[in-house]
């Protein structure tokens, strides 16, 4: 037991130490984008808001999304690191059940699980929220949550809903941040 208590401890401290959004207890179980369309979804979306994510170090994040010709979706993700270079990495989602095709799984390396990505809203032409969460042991688990735009910049009104829409879905919005979209003239 004292094992467990310990590698819990050094859990909680890693991520504290990279502000990643850790919390007791199993995922909150947010509805999802009612008849999601994948098709409408595919270009490209820049990040305008973020709960922390170790992973993403740079500014200018932004993903896009294409239809492979087998029916999943190419990802790619991209981000611009202060030395001036461009870091990215390339994985494939897929819709984890055709019933509800705005669940699906991300993949970005062989033989690592999926890690869960749902669509909360969309309206395909303008913003976007997505959310992650994956349990661990039933116990704790790590989130991420992404407000997503199809330009630089999106209005405070919208902002606004999507946080209310997040705050109702039990995320905890006040460890949102928001991401850095300029000087990305080299990203396109």
């Amino acid at each position: 037991m004292k094992a467990f208590q310990a590698l819990f401890v050094l859990l909680l401290t890693a991520a504290g130490a990279d502000g990643q959004s850790f919390h007791l207890g199993k995922c909150p179980q947010p509805s999802v984008q009612e008849d999601f369309n994948i098709t409408k979804y595919m270009g490209t979306w820049y990040e305008i808001e973020k709960l922390p994510a170790v992973f993403e170090k740079g500014k200018c994040n932004q993903a896009t999304y294409s239809l492979l010709t087998d029916g999943t979706v190419g990802v790619r993700n991209a981000e611009l690191l202060s030395n001036g270079k461009i870091n990215s990495i390339e994985g494939v989602a897929k819709v984890k059940n055709s019933s509800q095709p705005a669940i699906l799984g991300v993949s970005f390396f062989k033989g690592v699980p999926d890690a869960p990505y749902w669509v909360l809203s969309t309206d395909y032409q303008s913003y976007a929220l997505v959310y992650s969460c994956s349990d661990y042991l039933s116990l704790f688990h790590f989130d991420f949550a992404w407000i997503l735009a199809r330009t630089r910049v999106l209005s405070e009104e919208v902002v606004s809903q999507l946080h209310d829409k997040l705050a109702a879905a039990g995320v905890n919005i006040n460890r949102l941040t928001v991401s850095n979209q300029t000087g990305c003239d080299i990203m396109t």
